[in-house]
């Protein structure tokens, strides 16, 4: 799961708060993934199975599916009949202000946009509603890093790489 990279000219540091990632690590029991996967091979269905397995109540948000990981999968975030603590989306950029709509629609205090999912003018309008926002961290590579074992192996560089010299 490598992070493509952000343009430059674009700070996401207010979107990417230590603090505020942990509270919302911290706080959170149930977590809606927008645009959950049930093909094993994909990254929401990997994080989906992790959150699961690290006591989370992870909510399937998928119109093509009736069911991932043994839960009912919604149509939308209004079709869910409980309240969210954290709306993790999975989808491409562009569907990330109607995505916002319903987060506020729906009450949630937290939106988690996973690598890649970045729209700065989204995040500033939940963030101005009232919303942590969380933009382009992994949820579970956040867990890991701050809940999980993760952090004593190094993870707390905020940098993930491949290469097999280590960080240039």
């Amino acid at each position: 799961m490598s992070a493509p990279a952000a343009p430059a000219e674009l700070d996401l540091t207010p979107y990417q708060d230590p603090t505020a990632i942990q509270r919302v690590l911290h706080t959170a029991r149930t977590v809606a993934v927008v645009g959950l996967s049930k093909n094993e091979l994909r990254a929401s269905f990997f994080v989906g199975y992790y959150l699961q397995r690290h006591g989370y109540r992870v909510i399937p948000v998928n119109p093509r599916e009736s069911e991932i990981l043994g839960q009912t999968s919604y149509p939308s975030l209004a079709a869910i009949p409980e309240p969210v603590d954290v709306v993790n989306v999975f989808r491409a950029p562009s569907a990330l202000p109607g995505i916002v709509d319903e987060t506020l629609a729906v009450g949630a205090p937290a939106l988690w946009c996973q690598f890649g999912v970045i729209d700065v003018d989204s995040a500033r309008r939940a963030t101005e509603a009232g919303v942590t926002v969380v933009m382009d961290r992994c949820i579970k590579i956040e867990h890991a890093r701050y809940i999980g074992r993760m952090h004593w192996l190094g993870f707390n560089t905020s940098r993930i790489t491949s290469v097999r010299g280590g960080i240039q």
